[in-house]
C-alpha cells in the first residue's frame, strides 16, 4: 500500500506541474506573442514572494518525500538475491542520488532571479538531469527479473528520453512555443504513466491477468510482480501499451482543450492584415475624428490648419489627410 501511495503522490506531481505550466506557458503566449519565452517556473500571480513560489515549494516537497522513500527501499531485504548485493539496493541509491540532483535543480530554479541566471542554462541542465534519468531507467529495466516491470521501466526511459531533448530544444530555442507546449504534455504523460505502473504492478485489483505480487517479496523490490506464463508476459505487456495509448489521447486532447479555454479567457483572435480593429468614438468632441484603415485606429486632430499623420501598412507607407481623410 506504501509503494502505491507513493507513485500516486509522484504521479499528482508530475500532472499538476504539466497541467500548470501548459496553461501558464499558453496563456503567456497567447497574450505576449512577441516577448513570449519559455521558463521553466511560473510563478503565481500573488504580491508576497512566499504564494508566488509554492509550486517550487510543492516540487521540493514531492522531491524531498521521494528520496526518503528511495533510500528507505534500499534497505529492503531482498530474497531473490543476486549475488552479494541485492540490485534493487543498487538501482535505489541511483535514482535517491538522481531525485536529489533534481531537488537541487529546483532550489536552482528557486534562486534563479537573485543568482542571476539564464533560462538557457536551466534548460541544459534539466536536459542533462533527464538524459541521466532515462539512462538509469533503462539500465534498471536491463536487470529487471520481471517482464511487466522490465517493460514500465522501459516506457519511462523513453519519456525522460523524450522531456531531455525538448529541454535541449527550449535551451536552444526558447521562443518555441511548440515544444514548450509538448514539454508540458511529457510531464503530464509521465505523472499518468507512473500512476499506471503504480496500479499495475502493486496493485492486486489491478495486475495484469496471470501476473501475481509473490508475497515473501516486498512491494518495490525487484522482481516483486512477476508473470509465470509467456502467453501471461505478452498479455501483460499488450495491455500496457494500450493503456499508455490511451494516456496519450488523453493528453493530446487535454493540451487542445486547455489551449482553447485559455484563449477563450484572454479574449487571443488572430487578426487578418487588413481587417478593422473596433474604435472608441466620441461624437461629443467636435475638434476630434476617428479613421479605421488597415487594422490600425488612426485619430486625426484638425484646428483648420492642414495636419499629415503617416501609417505603415506592410513595406510602404502610406499618407493621410485631415480634410479628405483619404490615402494618398
Amino acid at each position: 500500500m506504501t509503494t502505491v501511495l507513493y507513485h500516486m503522490v509522484s504521479s499528482s506531481a508530475l500532472v499538476s506541474l504539466g497541467l500548470y505550466n501548459l496553461i501558464s506557458t499558453t496563456r503567456n503566449y497567447l497574450k505576449f506573442p512577441h516577448t513570449y519565452a519559455a521558463k521553466l517556473f511560473h510563478p503565481f500571480p500573488f504580491p508576497t514572494t512566499t504564494l508566488r513560489h509554492v509550486p517550487i515549494y510543492l516540487t521540493l516537497l514531492s522531491l524531498f518525500l521521494s528520496i526518503i522513500h528511495q533510500l528507505i527501499l534500499s534497505f529492503y531485504p531482498d530474497p531473490l538475491l543476486k549475488g552479494h548485493t541485492p540490485v534493487h539496493r543498487l538501482t535505489s541509491l541511483h535514482f535517491a542520488t538522481l531525485l536529489f540532483l533534481f531537488l537541487l535543480l529546483s532550489l536552482l530554479i528557486l534562486f534563479s532571479d537573485s543568482l542571476s541566471f539564464d533560462n538557457s542554462l536551466l534548460f541544459a541542465l534539466s536536459s542533462a538531469l533527464f538524459a541521466l534519468h532515462s539512462n538509469a531507467s533503462s539500465t534498471a529495466s536491463a536487470l529487471q527479473t520481471s517482464a511487466l516491470e522490465a517493460h514500465c521501466l522501459l516506457v519511462s526511459a523513453r519519456l525522460s528520453a523524450i522531456i531531455s531533448f525538448l529541454c535541449l530544444i527550449l535551451a536552444a530555442m526558447p521562443k518555441l512555443f511548440s515544444a514548450d507546449a509538448a514539454l508540458s504534455a511529457s510531464l503530464i504523460l509521465r505523472g499518468l504513466w507512473t500512476f499506471q505502473t503504480g496500479l499495475s504492478l502493486h496493485a492486486d485489483a489491478f495486475i495484469p491477468e496471470g501476473c501475481h505480487r509473490l508475497l515473501d517479496v516486498v512491494n518495490g523490490v525487484e522482481g516483486s510482480t512477476q508473470c509465470d506464463l509467456d502467453e501471461s508476459k505478452l498479455r501483460a505487456v499488450a495491455l500496457l501499451d494500450l493503456a499508455f495509448l490511451l494516456q496519450v489521447v488523453v493528453v493530446v486532447v487535454v493540451v487542445f482543450a486547455t489551449y482553447a479555454i485559455v484563449a477563450k479567457s484572454v479574449g487571443a483572435r488572430r487578426l487578418g492584415s487588413y481587417e478593422a480593429l473596433p474604435t472608441n468614438s466620441n461624437s461629443g468632441d467636435a475638434n476630434h475624428q476617428s479613421v479605421v484603415l488597415y487594422g490600425i485606429s488612426i485619430q486625426v486632430s484638425y484646428d483648420g490648419h492642414q495636419h499629415h499623420k503617416y501609417i505603415a501598412s506592410g513595406p510602404a507607407f502610406e499618407k493621410v489627410t485631415s480634410e479628405s481623410c483619404t490615402v494618398c
